[in-house]
């Protein structure tokens, strides 16, 4: 098994993001816990860099090693670090489990050393009709971020 965390910065926003994978071959689970967002769906993606030094910015494009336009985490044409959206409480929370069969922590295309980034407006999957859906989703502006590292949990 193989265990990875992300504490996530930014002004308001804050959190942390738990994923555990039991091989290469099995699923991940992504755990997350985040608070200080807007109510509703918020962008929820793996970037390709592990660079915050100029913020969340530096963090580059999402991680997209094979070269797919974005799209939903169940679509087969998606960029790796496409987790689709995490939903806000009207309290400003938003809590669970995201299920994923791209993403690992293992081998050549790991997401460890890369940064997580919570995103302020709803990610549209790839299906807004746009040249900018098929890169981003349309997510907007990036409210929190941390760089993904070796934990154990």
């Amino acid at each position: 098994m193989s265990k990875a965390i992300c504490v996530l910065k930014g002004e308001k926003v804050s959190g942390v993001v738990k994923f555990t994978q039991d091989n290469k071959d099995s699923p991940i689970n992504v755990e997350y816990e985040i608070n200080g967002l807007e109510e509703g769906n918020h962008g929820f993606h793996v970037h390709q860099f592990g660079d915050t030094t100029n913020g969340c910015l530096s963090a580059g494009p999402h991680f997209n090693p094979f070269g797919k336009t974005h799209g939903s985490p169940t679509d087969e044409n998606r960029h790796v670090g496409d987790l689709g959206n995490i939903i806000a409480t009207k309290e400003g929370n938003a809590k669970g489990v995201i299920t994923d069969k791209l993403v690992t922590l293992f081998g050549e295309h790991t997401i460890v050393g890369r940064t997580m980034i919570v995103h302020a407006g709803t990610d549209d999957l790839g299906k807004g009709g746009n040249e900018e859906s098929l890169k981003t989703g349309n997510a907007g502006a990036r409210l929190s971020c941390g760089v993904i590292g070796v934990a154990t949990f």
